[in-house]
Formats: structure tokens, C-alpha cells, sequence
């Protein structure tokens, strides 16, 4: 947590900047503290709850994983490649594919990658999952708290729809912060509109045009871009958690 803090305030004058001209900092800016830290705080989660707790609360996805032929995962903005290492180990029979689109996140996964000895079933690549080629070609798909920094989540998750075809699986894991705004607002609250501020916010901003959502992103807010996205079903897993909310959609 030290390390992700100081990766946020990294670019200081940058986000003073943006905040005057309202434009965005590109994530590449905040540098490799805030990229690092970022993978370091979610990486105990990913490992030890992902599969166990997280897509076993979706009983029939979870025996798809571990079926035959092969299930193929898509892994949207995997960062450093924890949660799709994480799938590899908890799914032997299964293949990943890890999408992220800054080079030095991509560089990592792939080390940590070949590191964790699961690269005959994991590729991690710097490619758009909105690629039609890519359409139809899984089983499953989730993107672990990336949503609410991207300027079309719209665009994102209808992507994703076309990935897992009309019978799949989308997972989307984001903050569990509460339904409406409170001047008095709980810590996960004070916290999440903290990185908002100094890092997801201006993320989202870099591309025009953006929907600015943040890192505050209600369950309002998601229900809408899931509804827009083409998505008939929008189902709460009964998964608790201190910081996360777990969606599952369902074209």
C-alpha cells in the first residue's frame, strides 16, 4: 500500500495540470511505484480467493473451467498477470489470454508469467479485446477493478460480450463503495474517491471523449453500462468482500 501510494502522487504537476486544463494522465506517467504497487495489493486476493471464492460462487462456470475440451479464459486489463496465473493454477486444463494495453504491464505479466512456470497455457498481449477476430472465441471472460478507469466502459463491455458469444460468462470485479453520495461517506468511501482524485479520474480522462466515471462507480452507474453493453442479465454474486463487488452479466 506505501508503494502504490507513492506511485499515485508520482505525477504531481501532471495531475495539477489536468485538473485546470481537464485533460487526463496517461497511466503509463505514474510509473512503475504505482503499476507495481497496484499488482502487490491485489495480488493475496487473486491468489487465494479468485477461483476459490469468487468463480466458485458461479457453480456451473466453475465446472466449464475444469471441463473438457479446454476452456478458453479472456483476461481484460490483466496488469501484471497475477489474476491470469492465478486462473492457470486453480484451472489446469484451461488457457488464458491476458489483454492489457500499456507495454511495461504487459512486460511484467509476461515475466511473472514464465516465473510462475504456467506459459504453455498463458499469453499475455498488448491487443485490443475489442479485436473481431477474437469475437466468439471463449467461455469466459472478467476484468478485475479496470472498469471504472476507462473512458468507454460502454465500448469495453460490449467487447467482452462478443467475446464469450450469446452463451458465456462476464465477470466484472469493481469497488464496493455504497449506492449514493454521503459528505460523512464510510473509510472504503474516503479511500476510493482519494485514488479517484489522483489517479483513476485522470486516467479515464486521456481518451476523448470519456464518461469520467472514476473510481466511485455505483451500482447504478455499472448497471447502466452493462444495460448499454447489450447485456440482458446483471447478477450481484453473493460474495463478501471488504473492498469488491462482483457482477456477473450475462448477454
Amino acid at each position: 500500500m506505501a508503494q502504490i501510494l507513492v506511485g499515485t502522487v508520482a505525477p504531481l504537476n501532471q495531475l495539477l495540470a489536468a485538473f485546470r486544463s481537464g485533460d487526463g494522465v496517461p497511466y503509463a506517467d505514474y510509473g512503475r511505484d504505482m503499476h507495481e504497487g497496484q499488482a502487490r495489493v491485489n495480488r493475496p486476493a487473486l491468489t487465494q480467493l479468485l477461483a476459490q471464492d469468487w468463480i466458485a460462487a458461479m457453480p456451473d462456470v466453475d465446472a466449464r473451467l475444469r471441463a473438457e475440451p479446454p476452456a478458453r479464459i479472456a483476461d481484460i486489463g490483466m496488469g501484471q498477470g497475477w489474476s491470469s496465473i492465478a486462473l492457470a493454477r486453480a484451472y489446469p486444463k484451461a488457457r488464458i489470454d491476458g489483454f492489457d494495453l500499456d507495454e511495461a504491464s504487459v512486460t511484467a505479466a509476461r515475466e511473472n508469467v514464465r516465473e510462475s512456470g504456467v506459459e504453455d497455457r498463458v499469453t499475455m498481449d498488448a491487443r485490443d479485446a475489442g479485436d473481431p477476430d477474437l469475437a466468439g472465441q471463449y467461455d469466459f471472460a472478467l476484468a478485475v477493478e479496470c472498469v471504472h478507469d476507462m473512458a468507454d466502459p460502454v465500448a469495453v463491455l460490449s467487447a467482452m460480450r462478443r467475446l464469450v458469444g450469446p452463451g458465456g460468462t462476464v465477470l466484472i470485479v469493481d469497488e464496493r463503495v455504497p449506492d449514493t453520495f454521503a459528505p460523512n461517506g464510510d473509510d472504503v468511501e474516503r479511500m476510493m474517491y482519494g485514488f479517484s482524485v489522483l489517479h483513476c479520474l485522470p486516467v479515464g480522462m486521456v481518451d476523448k471523449p470519456s464518461v469520467e466515471t472514476g473510481t466511485i462507480m455505483r451500482r447504478a452507474t455499472f448497471r447502466r453500462y452493462a444495460e448499454q453493453a447489450g447485456f440482458s442479465r446483471v447478477d450481484e454474486l453473493p460474495v463478501e468482500h471488504d473492498t469488491f463487488r462482483f457482477y456477473r452479466l450475462r448477454g
